[in-house]
């Protein structure tokens, strides 16, 4: 195995480089030859300063996360950074690209930090249940105070290379070769005479974690991660560097990192963060199968969603086209579009120039010959078949040869969108979810007809725009809305019921997720569920109760946060929601008409396990199917798409957490109070709770 350190020695300055591709994580064999590199360091004597480094796209991204599932190899770090941290000649180090986790915390151990203008810093750990672990929760607090540290840990958000060093743990920010950079900083230190800085002997000021900062920074780990450990932790083993010594604070930091590396809240976080990096592995799909290069897209429909899939390709750097009927309506969706990045620039989230830029990539035009160059187009019109197959019959005449026509489609058959062309092979579904610009989801449907060339291009583009690809088949709704039916299903029956809206959506969020799906209901706007519904009915069981929660708050004229009144009730300019006896009227009198008895007694218990195992019982269902290519595809669709709580995996992981039988015996429950119309368990389900196996075996015998 070729070496991933090396160590060279130039006119007195010791250079350490590594380059461990593709992103320099801090593996098993980083740590042994960095090891073995300051082994050499030792024996050679003959430096005034060491200037650490690595190659390629970016500085250490962080720990390898690969390890978390294995022994505790805390004390490796804490031993190779305490010999950089320990040299007795500056350390200098240089950080472009993405330094997280691991990798800042490396540089922490550093006497000195320069960094490149573009670099991003950051300890997303919390996000995956856990938290800096190889001494940053003890050296960043001695480097730049407990309040600043607690910012960085508890949010998880990175922060720039600007704002880096107004926190003061960057000592300066270089252009150019960083490598010459350090270079020069080390040559400049050596002449100044300066002098070591260990972090480890460094004390925190007791000012920057008073008991009124600590409150606050708990009181912000609880609203952002309701039922959770590993910020609370975070904040625990922080506060600590201000009363234990350094090495007793990295000793009081393993013990509690280990600990939460092994709660449920981890793993299941972990599992997800796997399961992103899997979706992108096709089967069956060559390496070597042709892929488009996408440089120019046109998007059909000007409104909300097709503005922000536009949105999406400019971010992106490639040209996109937006195409509507109506004059009126394309400069009502650029204006749209021009408010959104003016937003940004009023935040500072991006430059003016940054943002003149980005809305010049996106033109404007109402006819449809426009396409003629695009090489990728994109419908995302209303959910109606005809309209639907009008149009693409239009693309079909006047799209490029070999143009990939697309549709977003959230629920309709793209085969019977694709049968109307000549280019079936060239049809797919992609699938994105509001707001387009922002929602990291992408769900990918092929076609019987799609061709092997059309479903690599639409991955690799997935990629492009920054979106998780989850690749589907064809079924109503594919993957997330079909298994949005059972569970938001039994939320309206309960709301008929007799529960209150609030009462169940609040046992939802308490379970982890995002948002109630009631309150989803009215922030997407209760027409467009019940028009869905319309649309589809078909599709659905011959249940005169079905979705009439939300037909009934339809009938009534509520259509959610767009008229100020739904499920809840709205006040202009709060966009808190309230409790509303209208509503709350509304609902039983439908429930009257409907022979629904009113009860009062529903428990949280009842409310999630309704909701969650039929939201479950769906997604074995089209695992068993075939719709989706893996459980933990399943998982990223929730996880990504639709706000189910990270920290339990994502529904099938959290489905073999508290075990099928449970599953199964639930729904069994639940079918002899309901019936089986709704209550049917899934085969596979059955099949596996009989058999006391979780879906992870059962993926393993089929592979």
């Amino acid at each position: 195995m070729s070496k991933v350190a090396s160590l060279s020695i130039e006119n007195g300055i010791a250079i350490i480089e590594v380059n461990n591709p593709p992103v320099n994580t801090i593996t098993a064999q980083v740590r042994d030859d960095l090891n073995s590199v300051l082994d050499d360091l030792e024996k050679a004597g003959n430096y005034q300063a060491v200037v650490f480094l690595c190659a390629g796209k970016t500085y250490f991204s962080g720990a390898d996360i690969n390890e978390f599932s294995g022994p505790p190899k805390e004390e490796e770090y804490r031993k190779l950074f305490a010999r950089l941290e320990n040299q007795d000649v500056p350390v200098i180090t240089a950080m472009y690209g993405t330094v997280m986790g691991g990798g800042l915390e490396i540089a922490l151990a550093c006497h000195y930090r320069l960094a490149e203008s573009k670099a991003r810093f950051g300890f997303p750990e919390v996000t995956l249940g856990i938290f800096p672990g190889a001494g940053g929760t003890q050296r960043m607090p001695r480097i730049i105070g407990v309040e600043k540290t607690l910012e960085m840990v508890v949010s998880a958000r990175p922060v720039d290379a600007t704002t880096a060093k107004e926190m003061g743990f960057v000592d300066g920010i270089v252009e150019g070769d960083i490598k010459q950079a350090a270079i020069d900083y080390a040559n400049q230190l050596i002449a100044e005479g300066a002098k070591v800085r260990p972090t480890s002997k460094m004390t925190v000021d007791p000012a920057t974690g008073t008991d009124e900062i600590i409150e606050k920074f708990v009181a912000q780990a609880k609203k952002l991660y309701p039922g959770r450990q590993a910020a609370l932790s975070a904040i625990d083993v922080v506060k600590a560097s201000m009363t234990k010594s350094f090495e007793d604070g990295l000793l009081y930091e393993d013990k509690l990192v280990n600990i939460a590396k092994e709660t449920p809240e981890s793993k299941g976080a972990i599992h997800l963060f796997f399961a992103e990096r899997q979706t992108a592995k096709v089967p069956g799909l060559a390496d070597n199968v042709e892929k488009m290069d996408i440089k120019k897209a046109a998007i059909i429909g000007a409104g909300t969603m097709g503005g922000g899939i536009a949105m999406c390709f400019a971010n992106a750097g490639i040209p996109a086209t937006l195409i509507d009927v109506s004059q009126e309506g394309l400069d009502r969706g650029i204006e749209r579009i021009k408010g959104d990045y003016g937003s940004r620039v009023k935040r500072g989230r991006m430059t003016q120039e940054k943002a003149d830029a980005t809305i010049a990539l996106i033109d404007g035009a109402t006819d449809m010959s426009a396409v003629s160059d695009a090489d990728v187009v994109i419908e995302a019109v209303f959910e109606d078949m005809s309209l639907k197959q009008s149009i693409f019959k239009e693309l079909d005449a006047k799209a490029k040869p070999g143009a990939i026509l697309a549709t977003n489609t959230s629920t309709l058959d793209i085969n019977e969108i694709a049968s109307v062309t000549g280019r079936p092979d060239k049809v797919i579904g992609l699938h994105f979810f509001s707001p387009a610009n922002v929602m990291p989801l992408l769900e990918v449907v092929r076609t019987d007809s799609t061709s092997d060339s059309t479903i690599a291009s639409a991955m690799n583009l997935a990629k492009t725009l920054r979106k998780t690809p989850v690749l589907a088949k064809v079924c109503y709704g594919f993957i997330g809305n079909r298994m949005m039916e059972g569970y938001a299903r039994e939320a309206e029956f309960m709301a008929l019921e007799g529960a209150t809206p609030k009462k169940v959506d609040d046992a939802l969020q308490k379970f982890g997720m995002a948002m109630g799906i009631l309150a989803v209901f009215d922030m997407a706007g209760v027409d467009v569920g019940v028009n869905v519904h319309k649309a589809n009915a078909e599709q659905f069981p011959p249940d005169p109760a079905y979705y009439q929660a939300s037909q009934a708050i339809y009938d009534a004229g509520r259509m959610g946060q767009k008229n100020g009144k739904g499920f809840y009730l709205y006040k202009p300019g709060d966009r808190q929601r309230y409790e509303d006896p209208e509503a709350l009227e509304i609902l039983r009198k439908r429930a009257e008409e409907l022979g629904i008895e009113q009860r009062n007694d529903h428990t949280e218990e009842e409310i999630i396990e309704r909701c969650v195992y039929a939201l479950i019982n769906d997604g074995i269902k089209i695992l068993e199917e075939g719709i989706a290519l893996r459980a933990s595809d399943i998982d990223v669709v929730w996880g990504a798409g639709y706000g189910f709580a990270r920290f339990r995996g994502g529904p099938l992981y959290y489905a073999d957490t508290i075990g099928l039988k449970t599953v199964y015996d639930g729904i069994m429950k639940y079918q002899a109070k309901f019936g089986d119309m709704h209550w049917q368990p899934a085969s596979l389900l059955e099949k596996l709770a009989k058999e006391g196996k979780t879906l992870a075996q059962w993926e393993a015998e089929q592979a």
